[in-house]
């Protein structure tokens, strides 16, 4: 009988061990999601803009980049009144850096004088033309540039940042204060920037942060959204084509 009783508190030993391993492993992913939920929803709302960017504002938040620097989604008009919009802007110590965030597979080949690169899909069985991402940004800068006078003191940093499964398999010609990055290693970019570049000569941070809130305001309304896709589709010119 002892042997017996010896056997059955193993087993529920071991029963025990097994149940609280399954619940760490339900529960901690659960505890980690609920956080990174909380930490998120400082910059931004949980559903706005692609996973890419909110992947991206969470990765700046715990790289430890203040919330209160980090904008994302943003709708800055131009002169014409149109919209242009931007993924993510952070204002640093060093400057402004400005996030294209793209999510691609394959390989890219691209050229930072060309107008088009080229995505290549199934070991080349597939090719499909993008617009140039380096040249997409700086429209970005160029169209925030003109909003106040003191950023044409302030330096820009372009940051074309790649998630998904791609390769950058052949780029050249990467303009000075541009950098091409995989997701992972974004960290690397930032390090590099605060280290190769001294403190920008802002006159007014208040004024920049004020026009960066307004920026994300405006592209939380319906109707400047709405009016930024037309702009779009009526540039593309898919309503003039009947096939």
């Amino acid at each position: 009988m002892e042997v017996w009783k010896y056997i059955g508190e193993y087993d529920s030993i071991i029963f025990g061990t097994v149940i609280g391993m399954v619940l760490l492993v339900i529960i901690i992913p659960l505890i980690r999601k609920i956080r990174d939920r909380k930490l998120l929803k400082t910059v931004t709302s949980l559903n706005r803009g692609t996973q890419s960017e909110r992947d991206l504002v969470l990765q700046l938040l715990k790289y430890g980049i203040p919330a209160q620097t980090i904008f994302h989604d943003l709708f800055i008009e131009k002169n014409n009144g149109e919209f242009s919009q931007i993924d993510v802007v952070v204002a640093t110590t060093e400057g402004i850096i400005v996030f294209e965030v793209k999510d691609y597979s394959g390989w890219i080949f691209g050229n930072g004088n060309y107008t088009h690169w080229t995505k290549v899909l199934a070991y080349g069985k597939n090719k499909y033309r993008f617009y140039n991402p380096i040249k997409q940004n700086q429209n970005h800068i160029q169209t925030l540039r003109k909003q106040l006078r003191q950023f044409e003191k302030i330096p820009f940093f372009s940051i074309i940042a790649f998630y998904g499964d791609c390769e950058l398999k052949e780029i050249n010609f990467v303009p000075e204060g541009t950098f091409l990055v995989k997701s992972p290693r974004i960290f690397e970019v930032l390090r590099h920037i605060k280290k190769e570049n001294e403190a920008a000569p802002y006159i007014n941070k208040n004024e920049i942060v004020r026009l960066l809130k307004q920026a994300v305001q405006n592209g939380e309304s319906i109707s400047k959204q709405k009016k930024h896709i037309e702009n779009i589709n009526d540039m593309l010119g898919k309503d003039r084509i009947f096939d």
